[in-house]
């Protein structure tokens, strides 16, 4: 059998150069797939209608009504199952429930990263839709960048002056050891610069969103992880912080719970209970107070500083509860 010519060098690079449009063609589908199933820009263009509602003077109000949810990647498992629920301005409201219970597709709904299936948000009475979808995510800020601390946060308001800075800094609970950094203001974090502690990190990220004056403000994990002096020191400053504002914090501690104005227990994409912390703990046979009972029996409740912590019941129990706050 005479052995196969090879092929010319012209024709190997020819080979190449469509294998590579191949795997082109095939990865744009794959993204375009991908984009349609989770677009963090899918309302973009609703910015740059001039009859969007400014964010920034509203009373704060914010309604679900009977809303629905399916991800497009998943359209045989529902996510949320004709949810109504009220979160008032200047109230504490929670969602508890336990993990894939519909919490943070609340946030990515409010957020517009989704429309609801059906059904519909409102703010003050009005659909989501009306308000400018930029100045709705823009509270969000959670990262540490490798830069100074007054420029992390100077991120959250480009044109904010030292004041403004430096008065976030306070309402944070981070103007004190800001200033007794090497560099203060001016001190480098991050890779190139000092290492932060997770407290110390947290009042940074709050500082940054506080310069922007939010109407609401989404912290997530904002005392998680934290050792209790932090925590104190970190839900200090939250407390300040939510004065005013509508504030989504999802965490593993119960912190704030029990001061809830109202408290909404999800199932399966539903709310199954009502109610405040005291009511919903006399209510016998109840979901929230088996899981709270639960936790105090497995030792995980502190008594000195009254906080609750949920990551071992996460690690241990699927029926274990996590928190969405509005504030």
């Amino acid at each position: 059998m005479l052995p196969t010519s090879m092929p010319s060098f012209r024709e190997q690079v020819m080979n190449i150069i469509r294998w590579l449009f191949k795997a082109r063609g095939a990865a744009a589908a794959v993204f375009r797939l991908i984009d349609e199933g989770n677009d963090a820009s899918i309302n973009e263009a609703d910015v740059r209608k001039d009859d969007t509602e400014s964010i920034h003077n509203i009373n704060g109000d914010i309604e679900f009504d009977n809303v629905n949810f399916i991800y497009p990647s998943r359209k045989e498992a529902p996510v949320l199952r004709n949810l109504s629920l009220i979160a008032r301005a200047g109230q504490t409201t929670a969602l508890v429930g336990s993990s894939g219970c519909g919490k943070s597709t609340c946030i990515s709904l409010f957020l517009r990263y989704y429309e609801p299936s059906s059904g519909r948000i409102t703010i003050d009475g009005r659909p989501i839709t009306d308000y400018n979808v930029k100045q709705l995510r823009e509270n969000i800020g959670v990262i540490l960048f490798d830069m100074s601390i007054y420029e992390n946060i100077r991120f959250g308001k480009v044109n904010a002056t030292r004041e403004e800075i430096e008065q976030a800094a306070r309402e944070a609970n981070a103007h004190h050891f800001i200033m007794q950094l090497p560099n203060k203001y001016e001190t480098l974090v991050g890779e190139r610069g000092i290492q932060l502690s997770g407290g110390e990190k947290q009042r940074i990220a709050l500082a940054r969103a506080l310069v922007k004056q939010p109407t609401f403000l989404l912290l997530d994990e904002a005392t998680s992880a934290l050792d209790n002096v932090s925590e104190k020191i970190v839900q200090e400053a939250l407390d300040r912080a939510c004065n005013g504002r509508t504030t989504i914090v999802i965490a593993h501690r119960l912190t704030t719970i029990q001061n809830a104005h109202q408290i909404y227990v999800l199932d399966k994409g539903s709310v199954i209970e009502q109610g405040t912390h005291e009511t919903l703990m006399a209510k016998e046979g109840g979901k929230y107070q088996a899981i709270v009972k639960r936790q105090q029996m497995e030792g995980i409740y502190d008594n000195e500083d009254d906080i609750m912590s949920m990551q071992k019941a996460t690690e241990e129990d699927e029926q274990s509860i996590r928190i969405l706050i509005f504030l």
